[in-house]
């Protein structure tokens, strides 16, 4: 009777022994495996897999293929020396854990194309390129911009991106509005091609049988929206609507990154233009140039700082500031961004340098931190004639040096207090005559301080400094200053050194007169 059961049973079973002959098989196993059976041993009559699980565990679920399809043996223990294998065809679900599979490895390609960028352009690009690679024939990805602007990035599949800004009324576009908003949660909309816009179909299949648009969700914001463009009528199955989810929060959260990542560095750029050292403009009489060098050679702005303003005071005279502030690096410049703010509020005040000077000082000492000083060079001056005429007040900075025509270099005996430390302090402003041909140099201590030289621990010092500027007479200011700021990055060579500035402003010669 039971022999009856199992013959008449819908799923394949054979019966085999421990020592591995099969000893009965129903009628859907002699149908599945097509020849002898009965007698046979399991490894001729059965798939080489099923032989394996019985002779391997044969307590234990295995797969594997006869014919095209895909079959899940089962072990039944029937008696002491009998195993009863049952076949159940699993083709269906094997298809769904290949299909699975290929998901999860599209998405871990799409994590690594996606995530490590934080070029927003490259993100739309690939985002648009692997969801036409996976899930529509063409696809686009809509960001917003600012001015009712909008970036889209198209690819076709098997295509290149198309990146461009273009201006488009969202509401033109059913369900296009609603996921640029990102909130609430919109699930994917499907939208008959009739009521798509053209410029969403410019790069479509020739027909196109459904378009979908899918949210791209951020961190908090909004990331975009994925339109989706198939040449089939056919929807999103249940497998594709959570991959696309996931695609979609996966490429939203790489873009959202990447968008942040701009924005930041704009700002950063905005920031970090006040703070770096401006362009020397064009002078009426007088010739001018400038050079920096920051300590680290990844940064940008330091500690020193210089500053070149036309107009100063009652008009009459044109103001270079030259400072270097305590330490050096970012928070040495934020420092010099505050400073060099307080000074551009006490231009109309710059006749008077030692008032000037004076409530600098108030500021910084208000602070309260004693290792937040700063020292200063002030040099104010305007063409008479042929000549310029200067006055120069030091502030515990590095003295101004003359050069004169004759090859003469003269310290200027402008000397003051650091500021930022005592309450009071003290200042002594000198007047310079230059001739024509002749410069006045200011420098940052970060030039004779330099460190280097045959030894590697000898400064560059003033008097090395002033005996190759001895050899500089008559050399255009641009010249100038980047032999002396050469000439110190050459005693340093590759040793650490403080920030470095260098500022020469000369009297011009008279047109076709040569220079010595």
């Amino acid at each position: 009777m039971v022999g009856m059961v199992w013959e008449d049973a819908p799923y394949p079973m054979l019966a085999v022994s421990t020592t591995g002959t099969v000893e009965q098989a129903n009628k859907a196993a002699r149908l599945l495996l097509a020849g002898p059976v009965v007698g046979e041993r399991v490894e001729h009559a059965a798939p080489e897999w099923l032989s394996r699980a019985h002779f391997g565990c044969g307590g234990s679920e295995r797969y594997g293929e006869i014919g095209d399809r895909v079959y899940q043996a089962h072990a039944v223990y029937a008696a002491a020396d009998r195993v009863v294998w049952w076949l159940t065809d699993v083709s269906g679900t094997q298809h769904a854990v290949d299909s699975l599979r290929e998901w999860a490895a599209f998405l871990a390609e799409a994590s690594d194309e996606l995530l490590p960028s934080l070029n927003l352009d490259r993100c739309l690009a690939v985002t648009a390129c692997l969801a036409a690679r996976r899930l529509a024939d063409a696809a686009l990805v809509v960001l917003p911009r600012p001015g009712r602007r909008y970036a889209i990035a198209r690819c076709r599949r098997g295509g290149e991106a198309v990146r461009e800004d273009v201006s488009i009324d969202p509401g033109t576009f059913p369900g296009l509005a609603e996921a640029l908003q990102g909130f609430p949660p919109v699930p994917t909309r499907w939208v008959a091609p009739e009521e798509a816009p053209g410029w969403a179909l410019r790069d479509g299949p020739g027909e196109v049988g459904s378009v979908a648009v899918a949210a791209l969700p951020g961190h908090g914001l909004p990331a975009g929206a994925l339109v989706l463009v198939r040449g089939s009528r056919a929807r999103f199955s249940d497998d594709e609507r959570m991959f696309v989810r996931l695609f979609a929060l996966w490429a939203g959260s790489a873009i959202s990154v990447a968008r942040l990542y701009v924005e930041q560095t704009v700002i950063t750029e905005t920031l970090m233009s006040e703070l770096l050292p401006p362009p020397t403009p064009a002078l009426d009489g007088v010739e001018l140039a400038a050079r920096y060098r920051p300590a680290g050679p990844s940064e940008r702005v330091g500690g020193d700082f210089y500053d070149v303003y036309p107009v100063a005071g009652s008009g009459r005279e044109s103001l270079v500031v030259l400072g270097d502030v305590a330490g050096k690096g970012l928070e040495a410049a934020v420092l010099t961004g505050r400073i060099r703010n307080t000074l551009r509020a006490l231009l109309p005040l710059a006749d008077d340098h030692h008032r000037v000077l004076e409530l600098l000082n108030g500021v910084l000492v208000n602070d309260g931190d004693p290792t937040r000083y700063v020292t200063l060079v002030l040099a104010s001056f305007q063409h008479r004639g042929p000549r310029v005429a200067m006055r120069l007040t030091s502030a515990g900075h590095p003295a101004p040096l003359i050069m004169r025509n004759d090859g003469r270099v003269e310290a200027v005996p402008a000397v003051g207090t650091l500021i930022g430390v005592l309450d009071d302090i003290t200042s002594v402003t000198d007047s310079v005559v230059l001739e024509p041909g002749e410069t006045c140099l200011l420098y940052s201590d970060g030039i004779i301080e330099a460190r280097g030289g045959p030894l590697g621990d000898e400064f560059f010092g003033e008097e090395r400094l002033s005996e190759q500027l001895r050899q500089c007479a008559g050399m255009p200011p641009e010249a100038l200053a980047e032999r002396v700021q050469m000439l110190a990055s050459q005693w340093v060579g590759e040793g650490e050194h403080d920030d470095m500035a260098v500022v020469a402003i000369s009297a011009p010669r008279a047109a076709g007169e040569e220079r010595l």
